[in-house]
């Protein structure tokens, strides 16, 4: 399987990104990026996935099952928490936009057909996670016990402020056990340019996953666009490069009777987490929330 997907190598057409569960390699989990140019209408079907349309730049309108879901959406990732709505498996959605969309598709292979439901920006909890220089934003509008409106699928986004590190103390989770369950995860990276707001390839973050067993063993460079899959094995930190803020999408989906995300520390690095009790985190965080960039 190949882990690592630069920006481009998954596009379909003018959309970015196309990704099924069958083009990763595994059985549940998948992402699409799609582009609706201003004034225009896309019309898309989920098959046997559910899925969330999150706005990663521009606002429209979703319409789904007879219902119209207004997205203010954002100017880019780093902007604003945004809205969003939910889709079931087995729709045709019609996306269109006044002045241009381009939104990202969780989706995660399932069997039971939920209603579409919308998910305002205000009610989007957003959590500083880590201290010092692993000081990050969790913008949690996905997870369990946050949006329980949905069968197999899970998300959230990060924002690690340049410098920062980020998904650390590497964890996994990738078998049934008393602190995780199964499941496969992607990672979508979005990386700011010098004005830390507009996304751009010239910055570059770094990614890591390996096994204790070293049948992985994968360090990256990330930029812009990319993708990163995680079909086991610890995974951390992603790191951002001084002076380019990243951003990443989280996809998680698995076999598991109800949505979970527990995972398990790497026991070799899980002791930071008590360093982080008497160190202070960093300011910059968190940096968005629905109402826009934190001062």
């Amino acid at each position: 399987m190949r882990l690592h997907r630069p920006s481009g190598t998954l596009a379909d057409g003018n959309d970015p990104v196309s990704l099924t569960p069958e083009d990763a390699g595994w059985s549940y989990t998948g992402l699409r990026v799609v582009l609706v140019p201003a004034g225009s209408t896309r019309i898309l079907h989920t098959g046997d996935s559910e899925a969330f349309v999150v706005p990663l730049a521009g606002s429209g309108t979703v319409h789904v099952d007879g219902l119209t879901f207004e997205l203010r959406g954002r100017d880019s990732v780093f902007t604003r928490v945004t809205d969003f709505a939910y889709i079931p498996r087995d729709a045709e959605v019609r996306l269109s936009s006044a002045h241009g969309l381009e939104a990202a598709l969780p989706l995660a292979r399932c069997e039971r057909r939920l209603t579409p439901k919308y998910g305002p920006a205000e009610d989007v909890p957003v959590e500083v996670r880590g201290a010092g220089q692993a000081t990050r934003q969790v913008t949690n509008f996905g997870v369990p016990g946050v949006w329980d409106h949905a069968d197999k699928l899970n998300a959230c986004e990060l924002i690690t402020p340049d410098g920062n590190w980020s998904s650390y103390p590497p964890h996994k989770h990738d078998e049934a056990s008393d602190c995780e369950v199964v499941n496969e995860e992607i990672y979508y990276f979005r990386i700011a340019g010098r004005d830390g707001i507009t996304p751009s390839r010239a910055g570059f973050g770094l990614h890591r996953t390996y096994t204790a067993d070293g049948a992985l063993d994968e360090n990256v460079a990330v930029r812009d666009g990319d993708v990163f899959l995680i079909p086991r094995g610890y995974h951390g930190p992603c790191v951002a490069s001084p002076g380019y803020p990243m951003y990443y999408l989280n996809v998680l989906a698995g076999p598991a009777p109800k949505r979970s995300m527990a995972f398990c520390d790497d026991p070799a690095h899980t002791w930071i987490r008590e360093r982080w009790r008497d160190e202070p985190a960093d300011p910059r965080c968190p940096v968005t929330d629905h109402r826009g960039r934190r001062p």
